[in-house]
């Protein structure tokens, strides 16, 4: 039997509800009665009902608030609301305060009895989708302990020195490591069909636990440690066969192997990322991140797949060392907008490319990577909202299929890069000339204050002193001093001219605290004293 409590300020409608339902024959307990929310809540702490039902204005705590703060507290009780306002304002409230029901008044007792059994099939649907995942739940809480994943995961990320890693191992009974090592990244696509109907994040943990048992019971099976991390991705060291291509192809079979059965039984795919093997334990970083390398490419190639980066970028030592970093080191030439860096990074990348003799879809995949480079810095510096690109970026990966030969690509690649720079330098030298306005007026507004300084004006520009002092220099064709004692001197002249204000009265009153210091400045300035400008003002 489920719990009921019923909450009303009238009377006759509480002992209306108690008298009409047999509250057993819809498999529910009335465990209470409560005339306003706030006697109401203090029976939900004591009660634990799996059902409210409430009136919506009620003295002290009305509904709306009552079900917020059961909502806080015990998201798991459902409630229904009942209401002589029939008003979309409340419905919208009761809505985001995940209500089960919104019923207007007056209301049958048949009603109370249809809205009974249909909340008692739902709680009995979650019940019995609670007692499926109980399995699940039991072995999630077997799980290995978060210190060991921790530390797995810190030996792929970081890496740690061969004295660390056997005293670990020893310590979380983990087998000992052997030549070679090849780490594989599993990451889940999505969850299929689910996402669309009513899915939480207590289903998607259970499934990816559901994945994780998975890939554990394949992997003990191999002689493979596997682990997750804080990403929600799982990570697969494969080990123990000292030649590369043999171990290759156990990354592989124990790859697929996880890859179909995921999908045959969980119904939702995953994509596997395979790295480079290494030598020893201390380089298994390298064979990490590569393999994160090879699971980028899933944006370009698609879901449900396994990819190897050796497939992709060819094996370590065959490869030019530029093509590690070419794509990083053409997105900094663009953001420092050397455009001879640039276009030499392009010709040689396209030069090492074909003396490598990589298969062609690995060329296209390295200029794909040169097109989200660019999107990337355009990103970055936020050169879109300039609106001076003559194509959209994100058609740029699937544009590089339009070519037939590096060398066309590499034209139409310069020309990308050439464009991508323009507009990000225009977008610079706008955002720069609307910074030095905004330090011009700060000075206009600000002159009188004795204590201003250049450092006090770059923070509130939010500009370095150095770059600041030469892009305002090229601005106004003075520097900060130069051009604050000018508007500080022009101010004093009118105060000499349209009041009688006294001269270390004006000193102050322009930023100077020393009066004579301000005069030879102002004659300095002027070529002629206050006192005979004031005069010849007719003052």
């Amino acid at each position: 039997m489920y719990k009921v409590i019923i909450v009303d300020d009238e009377a006759v409608v509480r002992d209306g509800l108690k008298n009409t339902i047999t509250w057993s024959d819809h498999g529910f307990t009335l465990v209470g009665d409560y005339a306003n929310g706030r006697e109401a809540l203090e029976a939900v702490e004591q009660h634990k009902p799996d059902l409210i039902i409430s009136d919506i204005s009620m003295p002290f705590m009305d509904g709306l608030e009552l079900a917020a703060a059961v909502s806080a507290c015990y998201p798991y009780i459902k409630m229904i609301i009942l209401t002589g306002f029939d008003e979309f304002d409340y419905a919208q409230q009761a809505l985001r305060l995940k209500v089960a029901d919104f019923i207007v008044k007056p209301i049958t007792a048949r009603e109370i009895r249809e809205l009974l059994d249909k909340a008692r099939a739902e709680m009995d649907e979650e019940a019995k989708r609670r007692e499926d995942m109980s399995r699940l739940q039991s072995q999630l809480k077997q799980s290995l302990p978060l210190l060991k994943e921790r530390f797995l995961e810190r030996l792929v990320i970081n890496g740690l020195g061969r004295a660390e890693i056997t005293e670990r191992f020893a310590y979380f009974g983990l087998p000992p490591l052997s030549s070679m090592y090849v780490a594989m990244v599993v990451d889940i696509d999505d969850f299929g069909d689910r996402e669309s109907f009513d899915f939480d994040a207590f289903d998607e943990e259970m499934l990816r636990f559901a994945a994780f048992d998975i890939v554990s019971e394949i992997c003990a099976g191999e002689g493979v440690i596997v682990f997750r991390t804080r990403e929600e991705r799982m990570v697969a060291v494969v080990y123990g066969i000292a030649e590369e291509t043999a171990l290759y192809d156990k990354a592989f079979r124990v790859a697929e192997q996880v890859r179909h059965e995921i999908e045959r039984y969980l119904k939702f795919t995953i994509t596997v990322g395979i790295g480079q093997a290494c030598q020893s334990t201390e380089r298994l970083p390298n064979s990490y991140r590569s393999a994160l390398g090879a699971l980028d490419y899933r944006f370009l190639l698609g879901k449900n797949r396994i990819i190897s980066i050796i497939d992709l970028e060819g094996k370590s030592e065959a490869l030019p060392p530029v093509q590690q970093d070419w794509d990083r080191k053409l997105a900094s030439s663009v953001k420092t907008g050397s455009m001879q860096d640039a276009q030499r990074l392009i010709e040689q990348m396209v030069a090492e490319l074909k003396s490598s003799m990589v298969p062609i879809e690995a060329c296209v995949l390295h200029m794909q990577k040169a097109v989200l480079a660019l999107m990337n810095s355009i990103q970055d510096l936020s050169a879109h909202e300039s609106g001076g690109l003559p194509f959209d970026p994100q058609t740029m990966l699937t544009d590089v299929y339009r070519f037939k030969t590096v060398d066309e690509i590499e034209q139409w690649l310069k020309q990308a890069v050439k464009t991508v720079m323009s507009v990000i330098e225009g977008s610079r030298t706008h955002y720069t000339g609307t910074q030095i306005r905004r330090a011009i007026n700060y000075i206009e507004s600000n002159y009188a204050n004795e204590k201003m300084s250049l450092q006090e004006l770059c923070r509130h520009v939010l500009m370095s002193t150095s770059y600041f002092s030469l892009v305002f220099k090229q601005h106004t064709g003075e520097t900060f001093v130069e051009y604050l004692t000018r508007v500080r001197i022009e101010k004093a002249k009118e105060l000499l001219q349209h009041t009688t204000m006294k001269f270390y009265e004006i000193a102050e009153k322009v930023g100077y605290g020393d009066p004579n210091y301000f005069s030879i400045l102002f004659k300095k300035h002027a070529g002629i004293t206050m006192r005979e400008f004031r005069e010849r003002s007719g003052v």
